[in-house]
């Protein structure tokens, strides 16, 4: 197999300019945006929206990066759409701290929620999951992920963000069925990854996460974009960033226990702009915690949920009574 490709590209903040050049070149540089999509696609963009937190937190895709690649892929001629299944509270409500509902509206990008889930099989144990249909229904998934640490898996940089296609709060009944054993969840997440294929996946470098991440951390200067088709490839790459160890970060080891092809780091292509002669020694890691949810989490985790979705309903209800 040919080594696979990385793409840098230096950004020293999310300034309009700054980005779309960061954004245009990836895509230039992994061979065009006609590599990926057709005109007339489907598009879903798969930011990481985890809870309804402002840009300044760093806890989510910045709006930036999201709107040059719908914008990139609205002048192509596809019909891009951001969606997520948030861990707390709903799409609607992650994409208004962003305050990216304007933006979006001007492109005339639509905003859905990653539910109605349909039953896949995942993996050589055909282990069944509800994926949401939205996503399944979608020609294309871009994957728009965010470069943070994680208290249960070290850091997150590709792979992970898949997981919110998995529809509603049934990800935290998987963290309780599957959190028992680390190479068990890991596994699963690589699964989940390989059954969706997104066509290619941007990591959001440019201000990261360090500490208590996913959502307590620290937002932390970078000023990277980084791109490409392989995830494992990333993930490697991301770690050398910040001197993670590759052996120590779970999705890597749990791949390379699968027999997935893990690329040495010196047999990574990197194109854009050059690897950094000095990485990061200083990067904060979170103090870890058991991956697997209690099961009284999992029922709250459910009750706040069935709490949030008939307040919107109710909220629709009351919306459509009053036109």
């Amino acid at each position: 197999m040919p080594n696979p490709t990385v793409v840098l590209n230096r950004c020293a903040d999310y300034s309009e300019a700054e980005i779309a050049k960061a954004i245009a070149t990836q895509f230039e540089v992994l061979g065009g945006v006609g590599t990926f999509v057709r005109a007339g696609d489907s598009v879903l963009l798969k930011p990481n929206l985890i809870a309804p937190r402002s840009r300044r937190h760093a806890t989510q895709t910045h709006p930036a990066v999201i709107i040059e690649v719908a914008r990139l892929l609205k002048d192509f001629g596809a019909r891009p759409f951001v969606g997520d299944s948030p861990a707390w509270g709903n799409v609607f409500g992650c994409v208004k701290a962003l305050k990216l509902e304007e933006p979006l509206r001007k492109l005339s990008v639509p905003v859905k929620q990653l539910d109605k889930p349909r039953w896949c099989q995942v993996g050589k144990s055909n282990t069944k999951v509800g994926i949401s249909s939205v996503a399944l229904d979608a020609d294309v998934i871009i994957n728009l992920s965010k470069f943070k640490t994680h208290q249960q898996l070290v850091a997150t940089f590709a792979v992970k963000n898949m997981f919110g296609c998995v529809a509603g709060k049934r990800k935290a009944l998987w963290h309780f069925s599957k959190g028992r054993k680390e190479s068990d969840f890991c596994e699963f997440l690589l699964d989940i990854f390989n059954f969706l294929k997104p066509a290619v996946t941007i990591i959001d470098g440019v201000v990261a996460m360090d500490g208590r991440g996913p959502i307590r951390g620290r937002p932390r200067p970078l000023g990277w974009l980084i791109g490409g088709i392989d995830p494992l490839a990333l993930e490697t790459i991301c770690c050398k960033l910040v001197n993670i160890k590759t052996d120590e970060l779970p999705i890597l080891k749990t791949a390379r226990q699968m027999g997935l092809p893990c690329p040495d780091e010196n047999n990574i292509k990197i194109l854009g702009d050059d690897f950094p002669t000095s990485i990061y020694t200083d990067f904060k890691l979170a103090e870890p915690i058991p991956l697997r949810f209690s099961l009284l989490h999992v029922c709250k985790s459910i009750g706040k949920q069935i709490i949030l979705l008939s307040k919107a309903a109710i909220k629709r209800i009351n919306r459509r009574e009053h036109k």
